[in-house]
């Protein structure tokens, strides 16, 4: 019985299967005989496909989400969607919607214009869809490189499931990310940098390029801390973190770049730079740079440098203790105490 009701229920829904998708999956799009969104959370992508109408491959209503393998009738994406357990609460659902008047199919008042991919406002949708860090990959993976002390949400983020399109493939993948907002001076984001690990959050994707950033990045920067008269500035987000766990009072930026830390904004209020250095002739080269324009703005400019290639690499090998130690000696003597002997 319960199940013969059922049937007819998904059957009625399948009918109205545009109808469906435009109430429970508005941040989706029609194309052709299908509806396309990221998945069963509304998010904007093309990963989740319901077809619109009976075809040779199968009924209307029927839908499947690529990245996951996921697939069912109306009834199972309204159970998802509305994170709904009991089938009486579906079926109950699914009723109200069916009897609703569905007029012909019209652009909702309130759907975001789709963003232009690798935009400002892409950025910024990205960013504002990822979650807190919690108990999430992206705090696995840095743990698993040494750093203790987390960003705040307003730093770094997760998404779980981050599309990922390789460079020489169409086919669109997803991986767990960590998700950095780039700001300028004024807190305002102009762009995101996504790093996709792999499931278990102890390495990057094993794909080509595990790190994308997009937006408007020059001159500006993943910051941590409220930039003032004495800040840190390097290239990667995770040597940049490893300098932060020795000096945690200290406010830093990564850069993501050596082209870009080169370039990076100055606070008006800034009086000395570190410049967290990576050590390969690119990060020679916006060592030199950074160090003349912060000469020419009358700003002091501290070069710290690892022993191996870059910050990460020192704390992973030799420990915070001995980081602390080498990042000392290159501190200015009025910075070690108000700094490296800081205590959150």
């Amino acid at each position: 019985m319960a199940r013969m009701h059922a049937g007819d229920l998904a059957h009625r829904l399948g009918r109205q299967a545009e109808a469906v998708c435009r109430r429970y999956l508005n941040a989706g799009r029609k194309h052709g005989n299908y509806w396309l969104v990221g998945d069963a959370n509304n998010t904007p992508g093309r990963s989740l496909f319901v077809r619109l109408s009976d075809s040779p491959k199968g009924p209307a209503g029927k839908w499947q989400d690529a990245a996951t393998g996921e697939h069912g009738d109306l009834l199972d994406l309204i159970r998802l969607i509305r994170g709904l357990v009991d089938f009486a609460d579906v079926a109950e659902e699914a009723r109200a919607f069916l009897s609703l008047p569905h007029p012909e199919p019209a652009p909702l008042p309130n759907k975001l214009p789709r963003a232009a991919s690798g935009s400002v406002e892409a950025a910024k949708r990205l960013f504002a869809l990822s979650q807190p860090i919690g108990s999430s990959v992206v705090g696995t993976y840095l743990r698993h490189r040494g750093i203790a002390v987390l960003p705040g949400p307003a730093s770094l983020r997760f998404h779980p499931r981050c599309y990922y399109r390789p460079e020489t493939d169409e086919v669109t993948q997803t991986w767990p990310a960590m998700i950095a907002a780039v700001t300028d001076l004024n807190g305002q984001i102009t762009g995101v940098h996504r790093t996709w690990l792999a499931p278990d959050g102890k390495d990057k994707a094993p794909v080509d390029t595990p790190r994308k950033a997009m937006g408007d990045l020059l001159g500006h920067a993943v910051r941590f801390g409220v930039p003032g008269e004495v800040m840190a500035a390097g290239e990667g987000i995770e040597s940049v973190l490893s300098v932060r766990e020795g000096a945690p009072g200290m406010a830093m930026a990564a850069a993501l770049s050596a082209a870009h830390l080169a370039a990076i904004a100055f606070p008006d209020a800034m009086r000395r730079l570190y410049i967290i250095r990576d050590n390969d002739p690119a990060g020679d080269w916006a060592r030199d740079s950074l160090v003349e324009r912060a000469h020419a703005a009358g700003i002091e400019a501290v070069v710290l440098s690892p022993v191996l290639g870059d910050f990460n690499e020192d704390l992973c090998a030799h420990g915070l203790e001995a980081l602390r130690a080498s990042i000392r000696g290159q501190f200015a003597p009025q910075d070690v105490a108000r700094f490296l002997d800081f205590v959150p």
